[in-house]
């Protein structure tokens, strides 16, 4: 089966959209064609929130409401969803709560970015259980910015307005709403466009995997939050695009065995979070500060693989823990270690017509130790100058195994050899062993100066991340080595 057009709600009833441009973006859309204006451009990349909308998606038999920005949401990817605005939330001349608690609290000013932090907290409260509380709040809003009101209205605001679970007209709808949902839901492949300009979304592997051969030369899309700044940035207008987010099986699988964590490609750092976290509690936290709650509503754990970036978040993670990535070609699998997947700079191990299903991460051994700590410039939804992940092998106080990887070092994340072998036979209650291993890591990088960080920076940065991770294995507690007076000890500087 096959349909020439995407299918969504919108303002209460079903669009069935044909013959747009692939490139064009869900802000284009509500701005230019719905003339829905209250969604703001801002930034144009993903980073201010002025854009911000929510798009609801039946899953399990609920709703599952997320924030996105729409300046950089393909305008394909909302098929299957209801798209919901700023312009949607009041109810005639009454105000939707969140609305009106912005307004009794003057958390806003110029009103720009308002409509972006009202449907941040939308999503935030829709979602709720209970009272949500001001750390909630804050990572609601990391990825919405304010230059007049500042932040204590808007976060009073929103502890006033989400003090409970959701009582307003969309709850009560929640039924119907999924009713229509469900009447929208196929298992036809999206192709629409022609031959040489479509956007496209397969509906299985099996077709994903036929039509790349067909078209290797096609673009293959996740979550955009990377490629929507190819076309509002570098303005670029790839004229086949394929989409993931069809996908589901074991493109979007979650297997978690005793011995090593699957997750799926398709799956959304949202969704990978969890189960990351199970691998280590270091993992809350880089998966906390990954972008904003727009970011990983939309990115995927495959795509950030994928996309090769040398400063990612989690592919240090993953390699210092000596991950495995599956790759699929037509019929035939690929499996490979993922230190070896990255080639040169935004250069991988992917053959024509081949692409990533599965991430396979061996859980630590009990008598392993892992670490991972982000510096960053701006501690919340920022991009990494470096990213430094330690997995740290013990038999009694000696080190035996030592896996270190970093992100922002290099032209690709990658690993740091000569420390590896100065690290084995540290004692940890002599620190005047750890020297060699703490100088040797200084030698396997040659980072560049740029706007996030100085060559110099990084290097001192790099051995005091392999310290602290020394002194905390030894047993110096965290609160001692890591930032304090958060909910948890962060991993970060």
């Amino acid at each position: 089966m096959k349909r020439d057009h995407i299918s969504f709600i919108f303002r209460g009833a079903r669009v069935d959209l044909a013959g747009f441009s692939p490139h064009a973006t869900l802000l284009e859309w509500l701005r230019l064609n719905a003339r829905a204006t209250g969604t703001k451009e801002g930034c144009g990349e993903g980073d201010c929130g002025a854009c911000t909308v929510v798009l609801a998606r039946a899953s399990d038999g609920a709703l599952d409401l997320r924030p996105v920005n729409a300046c950089i949401l393909l305008m394909g990817q909302v098929d299957g969803a209801e798209i919901l605005t700023v312009e949607d939330l009041a109810e005639g001349n009454t105000l939707h709560p969140i609305q009106q608690a912005m307004v009794d609290h003057h958390g806003s000013q110029c009103g720009f970015c308002t409509p972006g932090i009202v449907m941040s907290l939308f999503a935030l409260q829709q979602s709720a259980q209970g009272p949500v509380t001001r750390p909630q709040v804050e990572r609601a809003l990391a990825g919405n910015l304010c230059r007049c009101t500042g932040y204590r209205p808007i976060v009073d605001a929103a502890m006033e307005s989400c003090s409970g679970p959701a009582q307003d007209r969309f709850a009560a709808a929640t039924a119907l709403r999924l009713a229509a949902l469900a009447e929208m839901t196929d298992s036809a492949d999206v192709f629409v466009g022609t031959s040489t300009q479509f956007f496209a979304a397969p509906a299985s592997e099996d077709a994903l995997a036929a039509l790349y051969l067909e078209h290797p030369d096609a673009l293959i899309l996740s979550g955009a939050t990377d490629v929507g700044l190819w076309i509002t940035k570098a303005l670029q207008t790839p004229p086949k695009i394929i989409w993931l987010g069809r996908l589901r099986g074991a493109f979007t699988a979650i297997e978690a065995g005793d011995k090593a964590l699957s997750l799926g490609a398709g799956l959304t750092l949202a969704d990978a979070s969890a189960p990351l976290i199970t691998l280590h509690p270091d993992f809350a936290e880089i998966m906390r500060r990954f972008g904003s709650a727009q970011v990983r509503a939309s990115g995927t754990i495959g795509g950030s693989l994928a996309n090769g970036s040398p400063i990612g978040d989690i592919a240090p993670c993953l390699i210092a823990l000596g991950a495995e990535i599956e790759l699929r070609r037509g019929s035939d699998l690929r499996r490979l270690p993922l230190e070896a997947y990255f080639i040169a700079y935004k250069q991988q191990d992917r053959r024509s017509g081949e692409y990533l299903r599965r991430i396979i991460i061996p859980r630590p051994a009990p008598d392993r130790a892992f670490r991972a700590f982000k510096v960053s410039k701006r501690f919340d939804e920022d991009i990494s100058a470096v990213l430094g992940a330690f997995h740290i092998g013990l038999a009694g106080r000696h080190v035996i195994f030592a896996r270190i990887a970093f992100g922002g070092m290099a032209a690709t994340p990658s690993r740091a050899p000569q420390a590896e072998m100065a690290a084995i036979g540290i004692d940890l209650d002599a620190p005047a062993t750890w020297a060699e291993a703490l100088t040797a890591i200084t030698l396997d990088y040659a980072p560049i100066d740029d706007a996030r960080a100085s060559a110099g920076y990084r290097t001192l940065i790099s051995r005091n991340l392999f310290l602290k991770t020394l002194m905390e294995i030894s047993g110096i507690p965290a609160e001692i080595t890591r930032i304090s007076g958060f909910e948890v000890p962060h991993a970060a500087e």
